[in-house]
């Protein structure tokens, strides 16, 4: 597994990254020493500290070899990368959701094929929802509280991710469909994957063995 260079996500899924990595053998403990960079080596291996969104980037265009992202992130961006396992970690549910008062009148709207506004992160998944449904939508694109959308009158319902669905109940939304599961996932760039092949099959039979265990 030497050479190899790992894109790690910041945020919710970056300590389950850090306990597949390790548990696969991969000296992730200097990540854990300056929170703050984004670069680090340790024992021939190279790891990018980003966000979420970016992992893919890095990993499409060869600036990290392989990288561990959310399925959600994959889907939204369906970049040119090879998909090789999933980590079952990092559970959490795409959904569409609107404030309890007004639940029944979105679905409402939507089952009469009106057009609602939604606000999201994901809108190439809000979009494509929509579009299997048979319906059409105001995609409004936020990158910070989503829930605050529907509160304030911007958007009639919400599509995102929720884990434990705290968020939504602290701001009285509720679950109109869930929409996708998204785990964590480990990607490969398609290049690296030919060019570093035994090292990164190397990495998936210890990272197999980790979860086995």
């Amino acid at each position: 597994m030497r050479g190899l260079r790992v894109a790690v996500p910041k945020g919710a899924i970056f300590e389950d990254a850090l306990v597949a990595l390790g548990g696969a053998g991969l000296p992730v403990g200097v990540l854990r020493e300056n929170g703050r960079r984004l670069f680090y080596q340790a024992e021939g291996i190279e790891f990018i500290v980003s966000r979420p969104s970016d992992v893919p980037v890095f990993v499409e265009h060869g600036a990290a070899d392989v990288g561990i992202v959310g399925k959600d992130v994959i889907e939204e961006q369906r970049p040119n990368v090879m998909e090789l396992r999933d980590l079952g970690s990092g559970a959490c549910r795409m959904i569409l959701a609107a404030p309890r008062g007004r639940a029944e009148e979105v679905q409402r709207a939507i089952s009469h094929a009106e057009v609602v506004r939604v606000a999201t992160k994901f809108p190439n998944t809000a979009r494509r929802y929509f579009e299997s449904l048979g319906r059409q939508a105001e995609i409004i694109e936020l990158h910070g509280s989503v829930e605050l959308a529907p509160l304030v009158g911007l958007a009639e319902c919400i599509v995102d991710l929720t884990a434990t669905g705290t968020t939504l109940r602290e701001n009285d939304l509720v679950v109109l469909d869930e929409i996708s599961r998204s785990t964590a996932r480990l990607i490969a760039n398609r290049g690296s994957y030919r060019l570093h092949h035994e090292e990164i099959a190397a990495l998936l039979d210890a990272m197999q063995g980790s979860l086995r265990g």
